[in-house]
């Protein structure tokens, strides 16, 4: 028997609950229901479930729910280990908001201009999603602009963890990017 709590449940405001329902995720799934109220609440949320379970949905709908309240200065920065992964994740929080809020996203990851990006950030986006190496490059390029980044930031979320924290390539720029936020 499937349960029957609600996004309502969890503290779900009802714009985002239809905008969930608009994209066919009407009920939460069992890592939704053990995180999203915990999350929406700031505490800090460690999940891990199989593809396909909803696991965006269990940072993304916190932040997005947080971000409807108090929406000033990068609020959120979410890291992964792909630019793949980047821009699904963008994508996923884009299709959540709706046209209910007016959400900056800006995609931080290889392959793109450097200088586009800088100006991107200087506009100071709600949500920064990024690889963390190309993060790293940014905040060292742009170092006086690193408080004003991460001053406001609520939400810190590493996606795929277990492989960005396994993976030496990824480990030095993470470290970076925490000392910066545990320096604000």
């Amino acid at each position: 028997m499937a349960d029957s709590t609600t996004f309502k449940e969890l503290g779900v405001s009802s714009w985002l609950t239809s905008n969930l329902k608009n994209v066919g995720i009407e009920h939460p799934t069992q890592i939704q229901r053990e995180s999203i109220k915990e999350g929406i609440k700031g505490r800090n949320v460690i999940g891990c479930a199989h593809t396909g379970s909803g696991k965006t949905a269990c940072f993304a709908v916190p932040v997005l729910e947080q971000l409807s309240k108090d929406p000033f200065g990068i609020f959120a920065l979410v890291l992964t280990p792909t630019r793949e992964l980047a821009y699904q994740i963008m994508e996923q929080f884009k299709v959540f908001s709706g046209s209910n809020i007016n959400i900056r996203i800006s995609v931080i990851t290889g392959g793109v201009d450097m200088m586009k990006q800088s100006a991107e950030l200087n506009d100071i986006p709600h949500i920064v999603v990024a690889t963390p190496g190309r993060l790293v490059h940014q905040l060292k390029y742009d170092t006086h602009q690193l408080n004003e980044y991460l001053s406001n930031l609520r939400f810190l979320v590493l996606d795929e963890a277990d492989r960005m924290l396994t993976d030496e390539t990824i480990q030095n720029d993470l470290k970076f990017i925490l000392d910066a936020v545990n320096k604000v």
